[in-house]
């Protein structure tokens, strides 16, 4: 065990570079000329190397100011309907599944499935989209989900890598460096 820790305190110092230069990416539901759209975000914010007692040396990203948090239980085959973002919100599908659709767009919908990967951001609120998205829960369990809306309704800094959801070659990069580690 003391040789573990050694090798990965010599390790460290080679992953920090690494942890700074991966950025967040993220599936967005965002609005475009009055529609709700799927896209894939990249979060200006890098990933830096933390010094919080219990995560230090890890990567971590800042998500930005919040205003409230909230745990909801999604029964299986649970259907959300067509509803706006009630607020620009980070969402965290910690278990289950999430089918997110779009109104007017039949040709792009997103799966997100709870876990490592489950993180979304809604932007879709009525002020910028007419119509909202809609969310069904199609999983034989429960969805787990936590809404956590921003202070002040800030949309975070990002760039759209492309329209869509993110695909498994936009998150690869968390993958990679977690196996790194």
């Amino acid at each position: 065990m003391k040789m573990m820790r050694t090798i990965s305190l010599f390790a460290l110092p080679m992953l920090l570079p690494e942890a700074a230069s991966l950025k967040l990416n993220v599936t967005a539901i965002g609005a475009r000329d009055g529609s709700s759209t799927l896209e894939c975000w990249q979060m200006d914010q890098p990933f830096n190397t933390s010094t919080q007692p219990g995560t230090s040396g890890s990567a971590m990203a800042s998500l930005g100011n919040v205003s409230t948090i909230s745990y909801s239980i999604l029964p299986s085959q649970f259907d959300g309907g067509i509803h706006n973002a009630p607020q620009n919100q980070w969402v965290a599908f910690t278990a289950g599944l999430a089918y997110i659709t779009l109104p007017d767009d039949n040709s792009t919908s997103a799966y997100v499935s709870g876990g490592q990967f489950g993180l979304i951001f809604a932007a879709d609120t009525k002020d910028v989209s007419s119509k909202g998205h809609r969310t069904q829960y199609p999983g034989i369990t429960e969805t787990i989900a936590l809404q956590i809306p921003t202070a002040d309704g800030k949309v975070p800094e990002h760039r759209i890598l492309h329209d869509g959801p993110c695909g498994i070659s936009d998150i690869a990069g968390i993958r990679e460096y977690s196996l790194a580690v």
